[in-house]
């Protein structure tokens, strides 16, 4: 929803409040029942779960998004179409790492005659590793209190607010910030948009025309009632249903609505001196697929001006995959200034090295890298990462292709026997017969693609979340981050791993990206011989945070064990570059030395 707490300047002291409450949790609310028997009305279960999930995000409170909670259940196969029992509601819970669980129910009486319809509405809090309701003491004695709410449906955002509220007291009584704030900030979409809107979500992909008919009306009723303003989150959805659709033209102006109306939102918070907490992920968003859109069209420089600015905030590999490749495109293109063409290409490499960094395993990203090497001339980079390419895929086929000429140009003997591969894999469409012919008249694979793919919507989604919420709690959490970290590294350096588990739990719970976390986690997995998930953490560990030689050496002994030299190889390089006087790396070296041999 429309981002929160705009209006008020004093809600920017949280961290003063915040930093004498409980340790972080994270929270997950689940749709809430409809018990009124009205299957017209189930749309108002989903609201709130969209918009409490929005407006309990504060400092020291973790919330899974509902586009994650989705996600999540989809993957447990649990259906979005049927509210889960309460015990199969606590396992989404802890899949989601959260530590309260929100759920409830209402019931709506239809208007009569002049009354208008009113709902009635009961919420609880869940402690999730209890599996009990959140209690207080009252009198002496322990008692679960029930979030009870009723008044007209049409006032359906208040309730929500003043229902937010109640879920955030009930945790922490030392609120810095009244009931009446957050209702004001739940209340910024005209009611009949909003109802939209939610129905729009709803309303299953496979019926894509009405989904798209909600979200448009949603558009116009707040259009009418703000005197002409974008409902940015139906804009959003229009512009993604359009995508689907093959409508480029369409998809970019609903885009570009939502671009528009975060930069009034910027330009009125700017004149009024105030913060602008101005839907920064959704303009993230639209700006990401535009960019996508405009490089689609064959319009390189338009696409690059979009994304450049979203590569070093996001840290997504999927944006550093597409600007490189992108800029390399405009490389080929550019033939009237030489000096102009150059720097695209350059631009390429340095963006695909970033990315390949990021996913060292990623096919398409290490095929891309190593095909712009070879267009550069570099024809030893370009073996090199060609055949990290094909240890990723061993069928590919372009890439067995490529590195046969790169090993030609480099006098290698082994290009026979990779070219012979090539000409295994490309049989289909007469591939490699067609890439030969060309290569023969005028050495160039101009048929050969780079790949780009777009990122699934909902892991641009996540890293989005985790980079937003990460900024504004930062200041607050740091304290007792460091707290938990130090912990952390006691509990390991005394063997308590599952001590140590739960602790890192926790500061991954209030700081998604911290690359020391990961790295300790690392550290753990492979204690216990889950060597996967010891290289999955190390990755992870390096994407957030390149510098982090531990987490390079670590990898690169790994591999080497396993007997995959290059790999070795690979991390012992980017060890020593980071630091090569470091005795772990240079000890490093000498076994990937050994590997090869």
């Amino acid at each position: 929803m429309i981002k929160r707490f705009v209006s008020l300047m004093s809600l920017f002291v949280f961290a003063v409040g915040i930093a004498k409450a409980q340790s972080a949790d994270t929270v997950l609310v689940l749709p809430f029942e409809n018990t009124s028997g009205k299957s017209e009305f189930n749309w108002v279960g989903e609201s709130f779960a969209d918009s409490l999930s929005d407006l309990v995000r504060i400092p020291n409170l973790n919330v899974v998004s509902n586009e994650e909670r989705k996600l999540i259940q989809q993957r447990l196969r649990i259906p979005l179409t049927s509210l889960p029992s309460l015990a199969t509601s606590l396992k989404l819970a802890r899949e989601s790492n959260a530590t309260i669980l929100v759920t409830g129910r209402y019931g709506i009486v239809q208007n009569q005659g002049d009354v208008a319809a009113t709902i009635s509405v009961t919420a609880k809090l869940v402690r999730v590793q209890e599996g009990r309701f959140l209690s207080e003491v009252i009198d002496g004695r322990q008692v679960a209190r029930d979030i009870s709410v009723s008044d007209a449906l049409g006032n359906l955002q208040t309730i929500q607010g003043q229902i937010a509220y109640q879920v955030l007291y009930q945790r922490d009584k030392s609120l810095p910030f009244s009931q009446n704030d957050l209702v004001t900030s739940a209340t910024k979409v005209p009611a009949r948009a909003f109802e939209a809107y939610t129905k729009g979500l709803l309303t299953p992909l496979t019926q894509i025309d009405a989904r798209e008919n909600f979200f448009k009306n949603a558009m116009r009723l707040y259009s009418d009632a703000t005197n002409g303003g974008v409902y940015s989150e139906a804009a959003l959805e229009i512009g993604h249903i359009s995508l689907g659709r093959r409508k480029p033209a369409e998809a970019i102006g609903a885009f570009e609505q939502v671009i528009s109306a975060h930069l009034k939102c910027v330009e009125k918070a700017k004149a009024e001196t105030r913060p602008s907490n101005c839907s920064d992920e959704m303009y993230a968003e639209a700006s990401f697929y535009i960019g996508i859109l405009q490089w689609q069209q064959g319009n390189y420089e338009s696409a690059l001006a979009t994304l450049r600015p979203l590569a070093d905030d996001l840290k997504l590999t999927a944006i550093l995959n597409a600007i490189g490749a992108i800029a390399v495109q405009a490389s080929k293109v550019e033939r009237k200034n030489l000096a102009k063409a150059a720097a695209f290409q350059n631009e390429g490499i340095e963006m695909l090295k970033k990315a390949a960094e990021s996913a060292p395993d990623d096919n398409n990203i290490l095929f891309n890298l190593g095909a712009t090497y070879f267009l550069a001339g570099e024809m030893t980079n370009a073996a090199t990462q060609l055949r990290a390419a094909i240890v990723a895929n061993p069928r590919d086929g372009d890439s067995y292709y490529l590195l046969s000429k790169a090993l030609l140009e480099l006098k290698d003997p082994t290009a026979v026997e990779i070219d012979n591969q090539a000409r295994k894999y490309l049989t289909t469409n007469n591939r490699y017969a067609n890439l030969e012919k060309e290569w023969l008249k005028s050495k160039t694979v101009a048929d050969l693609s780079l790949r780009v793919e777009q990122p699934l919507r909902k892991d641009f989604v996540a890293v989005i979340m985790s980079r937003s919420f990460g900024a504004t709690t930062a200041k607050a959490q740091v304290n007792e981050t460091e707290k938990l970290m130090a912990s952390a590294r006691a509990q390991i350096k005394a063997g308590q791993n599952d001590d140590a588990m739960i602790t890192l739990r926790r500061v991954l719970a209030s700081e998604p990206m911290s690359a020391e976390a990961y790295l300790l986690l690392g550290t753990i997995h492979l204690r216990r011989g889950d060597t996967e998930q010891a290289i999955s953490s190390y990755k992870t560990s390096i994407f957030w945070d390149n510098r982090m030689i531990d987490a390079h050496i670590a990898l690169g002994k790994i591999y080497s064990e396993k007997g995959d030299c290059l790999q070795a190889k690979n991390y012992t390089a980017s060890a020593l570059e980071i630091d090569k006087e470091n005795s772990d790396a240079i000890a490093l070296q000498r076994m990937s030395e050994r590997c090869s041999k």
